[in-house]
């Protein structure tokens, strides 16, 4: 493996652990309240972004290994829209700060590897050729 493709798996495999780190916190929630837990009176839409991410991240976690391109998009749409929800909601409500902040480094950290991961990605796909 090259450097390029090195230092990409390095950092999908960094971005993977952060994604399972954020799985363990949605699980610990909904093993504690259930899948359909209301978050306190949350916002309909709310509650099913946040249940969703229980799912989206271990998903987005293993496209990361199997599947980097598509891995890449999602871990990026990922964690701006947790960044810019849980902004919004913050506005209105008490959060953890904890957890607000660790999103933010995360996302800081993932836009400025990202174009690495990314050409790293891109030159580790095997070329497509015609089938005759």
């Amino acid at each position: 493996m090259q450097g390029p493709q090195r230092r990409s798996l390095q950092l999908r495999v960094i971005y993977a652990l952060c994604l399972c780190g954020a799985t363990w916190t949605h699980l610990q929630v909904a093993l504690t309240h259930g899948l359909w837990w209301d978050y306190g009176g949350a916002a309909p839409l709310t509650r099913v972004y946040w249940t969703s991410l229980l799912f989206i991240d271990p998903l987005t976690a293993l496209l990361l290994l199997v599947a980097p391109v598509a891995g890449l998009v999602l871990c990026v749409a990922v964690i701006a829209t947790d960044v810019a929800h849980n902004s919004w909601f913050a506005l209105h409500h008490p959060i953890r700060i904890d957890l607000y902040l660790s999103q933010i480094v995360f996302l800081l950290f993932v836009l400025s590897t990202v174009r690495s991961a990314w050409r790293g990605a891109i030159r580790a796909r095997p070329a497509l050729s015609a089938v005759d």
